[in-house]
């Protein structure tokens, strides 16, 4: 049994213990491992580009021009360049440049080689350039196309089950501190992929690995070139005390806002893709062009920086938290709506990943709703964060982790309020997709 580590055609269902046990299973570990090293080191470039690339182009750039200080028309020209680079990419090179952002986490495979090269360019055009997305999505299919790729090229005859978990190892490598934890990662991967209806045992050892190696690659690589780690955190986080019969409430509340904001947010997002595809090039300058402006009438009507619309928000979290006394109710509220319309926008012709917006969104209207009686920022904070998450991923576990762990200790005491803003939110969407799948269902 050298080559068929799980479920091999013609095999039946195979036995997780005895598949663990042989001599290939143990070769697939050996090979993931040496794999996590290079495909972490890629990652982590990746992000250093990313990271270079906002930093060059929204602040370097402006004052080599002459500006003291970045103009809030500035992002107008940078998103229409962006938007026509990424269509060209699109239009062009093999593949579609990774999975639309706006149809979720849709597990399609790991891109070929050749459909590689198009998805780091449209990631590194949309995110570079200030599309309002995260990296996650371009990672994990970085990572998952590079590792099968590697394997092939070691191992020609590899079979296909084998090479998908490869596939997902390569994904777990990636995106292996990105969310703060491995673990987020894992539970990421696993509830977005299905993992957890194969044999969870085999297919998750090769992709825990993986993490694992990833991680200290990455915390090696952020502290040998002094450029961090790229990982989600939060430097500050004020103390909560334990949760109230109010702030249950407010759970449910939030849970109910999330949901109908992040809806109406998705189904914009898959109208605006229907007609952005009719008109590929055209129609995505146009809305990099609608997201600059946004950015635009956020920062000349409130004062504040244009770059809080822009990006994928997962840098700004900390100071929205830790200046949250700095932000007027009505600047949050006017935040929450350029943002949803620009995330919306960007979700319909870019290329990147939902996650990361989607924080940002509910993290904001947790602190919007925290100036009425009854919430504490830090609560409203972690429930608007898992809510929007499920409304917008429909991960349940991910988002109630995702809205937890970040907060550290704190994250305990606010754990039941997230689960019951997450539960509250997923049931909800769920029923508000029913009507449009069943309308949908061929007949």
């Amino acid at each position: 049994m050298a080559a068929e580590p799980a479920g091999a055609p013609g095999a039946g269902t195979p036995d997780p213990l005895s598949v663990i046990r042989t001599r290939g299973y143990a070769v697939l570990l050996v090979m993931v491992a040496a794999l996590g090293v290079p495909i972490s080191a890629v990652a982590f470039g990746f992000l250093a580009l990313v990271h270079e690339l906002q930093d060059l182009t929204y602040t370097n750039l402006p004052h080599a021009l002459g500006f003291g200080r970045t103009p809030s028309w500035w992002p107008l020209p940078l998103l229409a360049v962006a938007g026509l680079l990424t269509a060209l990419v699109i239009r062009h090179l093999p593949g579609t440049a990774g999975h639309k952002p706006a149809e979720g986490f849709v597990n399609t495979g790991a891109p070929t080689a050749a459909q590689l090269p198009g998805v780091a360019l449209a990631a590194l055009a949309s995110l570079g350039l200030g599309a309002v997305l995260g990296p996650e999505a371009p990672l994990i299919a970085l990572g998952g196309g590079l590792a099968v790729y590697a394997a092939r090229l070691l191992k020609p005859g590899i079979a296909p089950d084998a090479s998908a978990m490869v596939a997902a190892a390569g994904s777990f490598a990636a995106v292996s501190t990105l969310l703060g934890s491995p673990l987020l990662g894992a539970f990421l991967l696993m509830e977005a992929s299905g993992l957890a209806g194969m044999m969870l045992g085999v297919a998750l050892v090769p992709g825990l690995l993986a993490s694992g190696i990833g991680s200290l690659i990455f915390i090696g690589l952020g502290s040998w070139t002094g450029l961090g780690t790229y990982s989600l955190a939060l430097p500050h986080v004020p103390h909560t005390p334990q949760p109230t019969v109010a702030e249950f409430g407010w759970a449910i509340a939030l849970g109910a806002a999330a949901a109908l904001a992040g809806t109406g947010v998705k189904r914009l997002a898959l109208a605006l893709q229907e007609q952005v595809e009719q008109r590929r090039v055209t129609a995505t300058v146009m809305v990099g062009l609608t997201v600059g402006v946004l950015a635009l009438l956020y920062a000349e009507s409130t004062g504040r920086n244009a770059s809080e619309v822009l990006y994928s928000g997962q840098d700004a979290l900390g100071g929205l938290l830790a200046e949250d006394a700095t932000y007027t109710v009505a600047t949050l509220i006017v935040l929450i709506a350029c943002k949803a319309l620009a995330y919306a926008a960007s979700l319909s012709a870019f290329r990147g990943g939902p996650i990361f917006p989607s924080m940002f969104l509910g993290a904001a209207g947790g602190l919007a709703l925290s100036h009425l009686p009854g919430l504490n920022a830090t609560s409203g904070f972690a429930m608007g964060i898992g809510a929007m998450c499920v409304a917008m991923l429909r991960l349940p576990m991910t988002s109630v982790l995702l809205a937890t762990l970040l907060l550290g200790s704190e994250g305990i005491t606010v754990m039941p309020l997230v689960i019951v803003s997450v539960v509250v939110s997923y049931v909800l969407v769920l029923r508000l997709e029913r009507p449009s799948a069943a309308s949908t269902a061929p007949r």
